[in-house]
Formats: structure tokens, sequence, C-alpha cells
């Protein structure tokens, strides 16, 4: 597959026409592609018989993949993996009757049964889609970053990011996620609780068998984040093979100590709380380490000026 994949190139598309007529090129060597109506499609990967399902936005994949391969596609390259991409074109959550329909497709087919470990992964959006249809994967394991429960107004009324979105079908088939999960055999959801809206979705998960992942502040867009301190893939992988727990998964946050932006977002939350000017000096001094930047020097000076005033 991944000879499959050094054949062509995706980062030289023009459009998003272009990019998912390349990727149809592809599947001719390598698996199969499937357009589902006007906003999604299916790109599938032949490979071994441990599956990636991975959910994911072309706008994302062709923002933050260096390569503008889809990220699940590009992990389970390295590994040998079968991969399954489902690829939105909108925002809608992936409630369309065509992936509806898929989904119901393949469990007729008895295509999961095929594969011995199953993965579902998204985030946000994807995490909603990756949760609701792990309920056609019998014993498949979940990883969800920053999953959605619904967007049911009834039912969450406090999200109010995607009003517009409120308006689909949370309650047909695979409709409300929490509820679609109970035949998986693990699920992993990790969430910042300092992102109040994503928190209160992630308790609408909480089960005996569902492991919360807590982690630190990262920014608005958690899976982002993971991606550019290095740890996502790392993360995936870890999940697929069976041994992701929360003292693994904190060991993986370390990491985020070596990354430039969360170190200088983290020298802003800290300067602007009080008594807190020797954290804030070790902070900037360390982020300064990694990236020049004029604001860490200006952060340190006034921390330091505290320092020597108190």
């Amino acid at each position: 597959m991944r000879d499959a994949l050094d054949s062509i190139d995706l980062a030289t598309a023009r459009t998003d026409a272009e990019w998912l007529a390349r990727l149809d090129e592809l599947a001719d060597d390598c698996g199969a592609f499937m357009p589902l109506g006007a906003h999604h499609a299916a790109f599938f990967a032949d490979g071994s018989d441990t599956l990636l399902v991975s959910f994911e936005s072309i706008d994302k994949i062709r923002e933050q993949q260096d390569d503008h391969r889809p990220l699940g596609l590009g992990i389970a390259a390295r590994h040998g993996w079968s991969s399954l991409v489902m690829i939105a074109r909108a925002p809608r959550w992936y409630r369309d009757s065509e992936i509806l329909d898929f989904f119901d497709s393949q469990v007729d087919a008895g295509f999961f049964d095929s594969f011995s470990r199953v993965l579902f992964y998204g985030a946000g959006m994807g995490g909603y889609a990756a949760c609701a249809f792990s309920l056609a994967a019998p014993g498949a394991t979940v990883l969800a970053v920053a999953p959605h429960a619904t967007l049911d107004p009834e039912i969450a009324p406090w999200e109010r990011r995607f009003l517009e979105q409120r308006r689909l079908d949370f309650r047909s088939r695979f409709g409300f996620a929490p509820a679609m999960i109970e035949g998986a055999r693990a699920i992993f959801v990790v969430h910042d609780p300092a992102n109040r809206t994503d928190s209160m979705h992630a308790t609408l998960f909480r089960r005996p068998f569902v492991t919360m992942l807590r982690c630190p502040p990262l920014g608005l867009d958690t899976a982002r984040a993971l991606n550019r301190i290095g740890t996502l893939d790392m993360l995936i992988e870890t999940t697929m093979r069976g041994r992701m727990t929360p003292a693994r998964f904190h060991d993986m946050m370390r990491k985020r100590r070596e990354d430039p932006v969360y170190l200088k977002m983290l020298v802003k939350r800290v300067a602007a709380k009080a008594n807190h000017a020797a954290l804030t000096v070790t902070a900037a001094k360390h982020a300064l380490a990694l990236r020049n930047s004029s604001g860490l020097r200006k952060q340190l000076r006034k921390a330091e000026k505290h320092l020597s005033e108190g």
C-alpha cells in the first residue's frame, strides 16, 4: 500500500474535487473509493486483518497534513494495516442517509467480521461518528478525541457552537453516540477539562467500560494540538495494540513540554495569575529556548521584575 500511496501526489491538488479524483485514482491500486451522496465519501485501502476506521474532514486533511493524506490512511500504511477513511466534505456530522445506509450495508455484508482488530478513531465531529458507528462492529475499540455526544438541542441545549447543524437528525439510526458504544470492547475518550463544552459532552459518555483520558489544556482544537506535538500517531497505535492506559497517556502528554506553542499559552495563563512570577520565569525561559518570541521576552522581563521587587 505504501508504494501505491507514493505514486499519487495529493498535496498538489488545486481543488477538493481534484483531490478526491486523485484519491479515486489511488483506489485503483490499493482498494476502493465510494462517493456517498453530495457531502461524503469512503476510501478503503486493503492491508492486514487489522483495520483502522477514521472519520476525517477534507478541509482538515488538506490544512493539517503536510502530504494531504488522511491521517488514518497514513498511519495504517506505516503499519501495514487496512484503512477505511470516512471523508466529510461538509460539517453534517455524518448524518446523511447515504452514510447510515453505508454502515448498514457493511453490517449486512459482514465486512467488519473479516478483521481481527478494529479501531474507530475521530475527533470532534469525527469523534461523534467514531462512537456512533462503532455499533456496526461489535468488539471494536474506539478512540475519540473531544467527541460530541449529540447536537440534539433537547439533550444538549448548552451546545451553541454549531447552531445550523442542530437541525440535523440525531434521533434515528446511529443517532445518540453514547448509546451506540455498548458493544465496543473498549472506549477511550480524550478531553480537555479546561474546555467546558467538550467536557460536558464527555460526561455523557461515562460508562464503566469507558476510560476517560484527561488532557492538559492545549487550546481549542485538542486533536490538532496532539498532532502538532507528535503524540496523536502514538496514541492511535498504542490504542490499536491494546496497550492504552491513563498512565501511558500521561507519559505521552509530557511531549507538550517541548512544544513552543503550548509553552507560550502556558506562560500567558501563568502570567495572568497572581503570585506565580517564579513559575512564569521558568516557563518563559524554557519556551524561549525553543522559540524566539518578543511576547515571551516581554513576559519574562515582567515576571523577573516582579520577583526582584517582591
